[in-house]
Parts: structure tokens; sequence; C-alpha cells
């Protein structure tokens, strides 16, 4: 029957009647007139049935159920615009039919459910689920239980609930405990709970492969595990910008129907030693002296960001540094090229597709990963030197509500690179353009004193004393002249009395919103490493479409 799954019949939905036609992928009802003639079609692919119930049932916002022999009820994703978000909102889609004996309503159940468990098998059956009770608002708890424990219990989702009660608990958890079972791990929080997720699966994964996370040269193995984020911190860049939008029903539903992204991480060492993991931003300089200065006022809550953030502007420090870096191959992409990393991003599936294993060769996938993102395949070491306001390295675009596109718009989830940005030493003007253009559509890196370069590896360090000295007469090895150096010096000296006391020599790095409290570190960016519960940005094209097809099935709805 799975071979050839196909029913078809005539349906009621309110006082109207449908054909129902379900083949194997999907699922579609299209109203007929007294005159036997079709009018309006929706179609549902079977890969986004969320559920199917006997009876007349309601999930959300309360669960209701009642009780008739002839009906069933589909539950299903669907999509609306978002606002001002560039992703697309997923809501519980339902509508409720009757059929004209319990025989056939018997024979519509068992078919869908079995084409659900015939054409989507990546979907999770058993989660492991964090749930941070302090994080943002505060509302974690709140969030599962009333919004997402409904959808994953109509979806037939077994899941183990964790609520931390310390910082590094489920990192500590994942390092440790059996996980044998669990097909995901689903972090209610935000970044800060996301990056223990990953730092947990990632060390988790090296230790049973028995790699060794302090060789700076190894390719570290892909986590088998899949990861769920349900939005509920003060900062969510990780889901908006793999999904779009936060909102916790639409991430919910991407991690029921078994999404899957792959996502590159970065991988931070100090003398051999490993650091942190980062996937969104590491940054020194100006974005490091926001998160440090934040912390010592963490009683503002969420405000204490713009607070320091402005006050780190008016303080307008520059810091010496060498970066070097190995650049990516510029043939496959550019950060300058602007495109934009979509559900279905050609650049990131070229890459999936050359990881694609053998069937016939379980260790393939792992052996096909290491030879396409070995160390071995680096380049040469470019080398910079100079005054810098900012240095930071981001895998993905790091967008956010704030600033849409991000950090930088066209880096890629996927593609095994990461794009590092270096703005030299300027004046605060200049430097206030460069921020502002972040919340606009204009190119950030279009400015003089801006440099961004698609990379696979870097480091950073500080240049000796003598080297030191010779920055602060120069102004740096970026060609700025004596005489800005000197106005930049002027205005550092004033705006620094106003702000602190003393300038500081050095900064410390902000590792995905975590401080590093050292100076010279080796960046590598490890393609895929670890795989998320979504599906990248859809575009607008899906999101037209989605709005006929939604203004159809609100006509369906308000029948329901």
């Amino acid at each position: 029957m799975e071979a050839d799954l196909r029913l078809e019949s005539s349906l009621f939905v309110g006082n109207k009647r449908y054909r129902a036609v379900l083949t194997g992928w999907h699922f579609n009802w299209t109203e007929v007139d007294k005159k036997n003639r079709d009018r309006k079609t929706i179609s549902v692919p079977v890969a986004e049935v969320v559920g199917v119930e006997e009876g007349r049932v309601e999930i959300l916002p309360k669960k209701s159920v009642e009780s008739t022999e002839k009906d069933f009820t589909v539950f299903y994703v669907k999509r609306c615009s978002s606002g001002g978000s560039y992703g697309l909102l997923w809501r519980l889609g339902r509508t409720q039919f009757s059929c004209p004996s319990r025989v056939l309503r018997d024979q519509w159940t068992k078919y869908l459910r079995t084409a659900l468990k015939t054409h989507s098998p990546l979907r999770p059956l058993r989660l492991l689920v964090f749930i941070n009770p302090f994080g943002g608002k505060k509302r974690g708890r709140k969030i599962y239980h009333s919004l997402v424990a409904p959808l994953f219990e109509l979806a037939g989702i077994s899941s183990h609930v964790i609520v931390t009660e310390r910082a590094n608990q489920a990192r500590d958890h994942l390092l440790k405990k059996d996980v044998t079972g669990f097909d995901g791990v689903v972090c209610v929080g935000g970044d800060g709970m996301f990056s223990e997720i990953l730092h947990g699966l990632i060390g988790r994964t090296q230790q049973e492969a028995g790699l060794c996370e302090n060789d700076t040269a190894v390719t570290l193995q892909p986590c088998p595990l899949h990861i769920g984020i349900i939005p509920a911190g003060s900062t969510d860049c990780v889901c908006y910008t793999t999904v779009g939008v936060i909102d916790p029903v639409t991430s919910a539903l991407h991690i029921i129907i078994g999404d899957s992204q792959p996502l590159d991480v970065c991988s931070v060492h100090q003398d051999s030693a490993p650091l942190r993991y980062s996937v969104s931003l590491l940054g020194y300089g100006f974005y490091g002296d926001i998160l440090a200065e934040s912390e010592k006022h963490r009683w503002m809550g969420p405000l204490r960001y713009d607070y320091s953030g402005t006050l780190m502007y008016l303080c307008n420090r520059s810091y010496a540094g060498i970066v070097q870096y190995v650049p990516a191959d510029p043939v496959l992409s550019s950060p300058r090229d602007r495109t934009r990393c979509l559900s279905g991003c050609s650049v990131c599936s070229r890459i999936t597709e050359r990881l694609i294993p053998h069937p016939s060769d379980s260790g393939s996938m792992y052996r096909s990963h290491n030879s396409l993102f070995s160390s071995d395949s680096e380049g040469e070491w470019v080398t910079v030197e100079g005054r810098f306001r900012c240095v930071s390295l981001t895998c993905m675009s790091s967008s956010c509500p704030r600033s849409p596109l991000g950090l930088s718009p066209s880096a890629h989830l996927a593609d095994g690179t990461g794009d590092l940005i270096l703005v030299w030493e300027t004046n605060p003007l200049g430097f206030l353009k460069f921020l502002y253009r972040h919340t606009s559509t204009q190119d950030q890196f279009d400015l003089p004193f801006v440099e961004v370069h698609r990379v696979k590896a870097v480091r950073f360090s500080l240049p000796c004393a003598k080297k030191k000295e010779g920055y602060e007469e120069i102004g740096g090895l970026n060609g700025a002249g004596r005489e800005m150096a000197n106005e930049q010096k002027t205005a550092n000296s004033f705006l620094c009395g106003v702000c602190c006391s003393k300038a500081p020599t050095e900064s410390v790095w902000n590792c995905d919103g975590e401080i590093l409290p050292v100076t010279a570190i080796l960046c590598r960016i490890h393609g895929q490493l670890v795989r998320l519960y979504a599906r990248g940005i859809e575009d607008g094209a899906a999101l037209h479409n989605c709005s006929e097809e939604n203004d159809r099935t609100s006509h369906v709805d308000r029948l329901t």
C-alpha cells in the first residue's frame, strides 16, 4: 500500500462538499459546486502535515476534543507574513472533515498517518529538552508548556524535559549523561542556552570518535543529533538567522516536521587549547568592549547592551593588532556579491551534495567530511597590521530584529567559511555611519576604512611594544595620514576622559555573548559541524505563493 498510496473520496467541510485526494506526497481538497464543477483547491505537502486526529479537535490555545464517529481533523503548517521580519511565520492550520461513514473516516486517518511515516522519515520521535527559566523575560517554562508541548504531543513526540538550575548544566549533562534513544536536543532559551547545547554536543561527539579537540589541525566529526531552538532569551540571533523570525510556534513546527539545516562552527584556540565554539559573532574591540562593560550593569537587564554600546561608541577606542587569515575560494562566493543565504541556498547545497555518503559505506560521511574540510586544503596566510576599531568573524549573517540583514548580509550558513570584517581606526562620525548601515539596506562594507574577507581560518595577535608605539605615531598601517591620526588621538583622549579614567591598550573577545579573557587566538571554520531543526529563511517568492494559499485556507477555516 505504501508504494501506491492513494485515496480519493468526497468529504465535507462545514456545509460544503470537497473532493479530497491523497497521493504519496500531497493531500489536496477541492471545493465542488452544485453542478459538480471544481472551484478552489487547497494543497498541503504530506511532509508538512503535523498530525491527524479522530473527531473535532482543537489544540491551541487550549485543547478540546469533540468525539464524533464520522469526523477527523487534519493539522498542518500554515504560512503567513511576519510583518517586519524577513522570514515567514508558521502557524498551526486546522481543517475538520466529515465523512459519509465511520469506515471511510478510519480509512482516511490510516492512510494519512501511513503517508506521514513513509514520506517524513526524519521526524523526531524522542527529544531531550532543556529549559532555561532565567533567560530573557523568564518565560521559558510558560512558552514551552503552553505553546510547544501541546504541538509535540499532537505530533506524537515524547520529550524528556530538564529545567536548568545553573550555568552550563545542559552542557555538562550532554557531556556526561547517556543520550541514547534521543533524536535531537531542544533548547528553550536564548543564544546562551544554545551555546551550552552546542559545546556539549560537539564535545561529546569528539570524545566518542576518539578525536582531540586540543589539536588545531584535526577535522572535527559532525554531530549526529539535531539541535532545535525555541526562542525565549534576551538575544535569539541564531534562531533569527536560521528561521527568519523569533517565534516559538514557528520553531516548534520546524522541529516537528524534521527540517534539517547544516551549520558551520568556528573553533577558537589559544596555545593549542580549545577555548570556545562560535557560530554568530567573534568580536574584538568595539563588540568586546560592549560585552565587558555590560557585565558591570547586569541589573539593567537587556537595556545594559544599549547603554554599554552608547558608552563605548563615545569612548572611540581603537586597538593595535596583527590579523592573519586564510582566504576562501573566491570563485564559489564572495561577501560582497549581494546574495543572501536563503532556504535551498545553492552555495550551501553544493557543499552538502559532496558530503552525501554511499549507501553501502556507513563511515563514508565522516571520511567525506574529513576530506572536504581538512586543514590540509588551507592556502597561504595573508597578514594585515594596524589599529582597528573592531575585528569580527562570523559564520552566518548574524541578523536580528534591529539589524535585519546582519553583520555580513551575504554570509552563508553551511559553506565551510566565515566572514572576517576589519574596521580600521576612523573618526567617530565614520564609525557611526558604519554602525547605522547595519540597520538599513545600505552596504556597510562600502566605506574606505572597512574590509571584509571570506576566510577559512584566522589568527590574531598583538604587535610588539615597539610596533605599538609606531602605530600611535602614524595612525596604523591602513594608509591614514599623520594629520588624521592626530585628530583621532585628540578625540580619543577627550572622549575617553569623559567615559572612563584611562583608555585600555587591549580589548577582550566577545564570543557569542561570552567574554574570552585572552587576546592572541587561532580560529578555524568547521563546515557543517552541527545540524539544526530549521531550513533557512524562506524567500519572498514563497511568501507570495503562501499569501495566495492562505487566502484560500482562511476561507475554509471560516467554515470549520
